[in-house]
């Protein structure tokens, strides 16, 4: 079974950074796309940051080009986003998310597996 936990939120002051980390388990996850989401208090869940584990093809939200950085290490089955210059409209719940294949789709119901989530608050 496929688990997937997110560590690594906090508080932050805009223009701040912070390392989100996301473990898995329970897979040979060499033929998977992992992905980042997120969900702010009354809105719907967006795609952030999307990897291929494989290849390391990438796929970025407009809204954090040039701020965000997805990668992966292999030996460690271990997904991160590194977020830099965070800005208070940045504040969200941050979902892992896991599909097989090597696609970077955008779509949340392409995503088969999913993380808990880790707060991230970035206050101005």
């Amino acid at each position: 079974q496929v688990q997937l936990v997110e560590s690594g939120g906090g508080l932050v002051q805009a223009g701040g950074s912070l390392r989100l980390s996301c473990a898995a388990s329970g897979r040979t996850f060499s033929n998977y796309a992992m992905g980042w989401f997120r969900q702010a208090p009354g809105k719907e869940r967006e795609f952030v940051a999307a990897i291929s584990w494989i290849g390391s093809r990438t796929n970025y939200a407009d809204s954090v080009k040039g701020r965000f950085t997805i990668s992966e290490d292999n030996a460690k089955n271990t997904l991160y986003l590194q977020m830099n210059s965070l800005k208070p409209e940045d504040t969200a719940v941050y979902y892992c998310a896991a599909r097989r294949g090597v696609q970077v789709p955008t779509t949340t119901s392409t995503y088969e597996y999913w993380g808990q989530g880790t707060q991230v608050t970035v206050s101005s």
